[in-house]
């Protein structure tokens, strides 16, 4: 345990904090705490909204001061911090940030990752108040990415994804030669966990319980002897979709470690081309400005290495 002795600290609550439930609010501020005892100071009424008690989903106003308690963070809580790092800006104002990512970044901690793109933001930018990630990537996945600046960009952008009026569009090569009439693929897919632990994704039936529907649109933009380079756009935003849907259709994503095809996957990182990731790029972006409502688009070219693949 830390040999700090800890004090009350009032925090006035600012913009970056306004509409935030107060348990989510502290669980942020007492990082390294347990949740179970953040909620056992909350319900004993030691946090103070305004001199006042106050319950956990209290919801928090700009101006409002949150007293905090005495807590000792556990040392054993201390991860390592995120190396500072910014990423190539596409797209930047007050409101929010968006970045192109590269493949092999994830865009935040967890499961066996320290840290990722979120958390090397912010220690590149202390003087940030809020980021927040808008949506994900998969690791193997680079191209646009949004991070909200704002709460209030962060609740009207994620709504515009899950209302659909975004409009997402991926780079994929894939193996072979895709048909022209294959335009749309409207296959439902179900999650579940592998016997490796992991979290894998298969094609589903419409009457199986787990199945959720999912549309890609795919689109032809040039082909080479061994590959097709799609232009795929989703109506829907499931786990792995393009790269399950791409692969049931018996194409799979060129350098899908996952869903791929291993053995091409191989003998191509090891020729001539050296070329060793997943070749599925996030290029277009479309949304309505969450302040100005205005329509925007945004673009990320292909890597370097991409588009010497589909211009050998």
């Amino acid at each position: 345990m830390s040999t700090d002795k800890p004090s009350v600290r009032r925090v006035i609550v600012d913009e970056g904090s306004a509409g935030q439930r107060l348990d989510n609010f502290l669980l942020r501020e007492l990082k390294g705490v347990p949740k179970t005892h953040v909620y056992r100071v909350i319900r004993a009424g030691e946090v103070r909204v305004n001199k006042g008690r106050a319950q956990a989903d209290t919801r928090l106003e700009v101006g409002d001061e949150v007293r905090i308690p005495p807590v000792r963070v556990p040392e054993k809580a201390a991860v390592p911090e995120a190396p500072a790092r910014e990423f190539p800006v596409i797209f930047e104002d007050e409101h929010l940030l968006v970045i192109d990512k590269p493949a092999g970044v994830a865009v935040h901690g967890g499961s066996g990752v320290s840290y990722g793109v979120i958390e090397a933001l912010r220690r590149a930018r202390p003087a940030a108040k809020f980021l927040e990630l808008v949506h994900r990537l998969d690791k193997e996945t680079s191209g646009l990415l949004m991070i909200a600046k704002k709460r209030s960009a962060l609740v009207n952008l994620q709504d515009q994804l899950r209302d659909r009026e975004t409009g997402k569009t991926y780079a994929a090569l894939v193996w072979g030669d895709w048909p022209d009439k294959l335009k749309v693929i409207d296959v439902p897919l179900v999650k579940f966990v592998g016997s490796d632990g992991e979290r894998w994704v298969r094609p589903g039936q419409a009457d199986e319980p787990e199945a959720k529907r999912s549309i890609s649109l795919v689109k032809v933009l040039r082909r080479t002897p061994e590959f097709s380079l799609l232009d795929v756009t989703i109506k829907t935003g499931r786990t792995h979709q393009i790269r399950v849907h791409l692969q049931q259709a018996g194409h799979p994503i060129v350098g899908d470690p996952k869903y791929g095809d291993f053995e091409k996957n191989r003998a191509l990182a090891r020729g001539p081309a050296k070329f060793d990731r997943m070749f599925l790029h996030a290029r277009r972006l479309r949304f309505n400005h969450p302040a100005t409502g205005e329509e925007i688009t945004v673009e990320a070219p292909l890597p370097p290495d991409c588009a010497k693949l589909t211009h050998p």
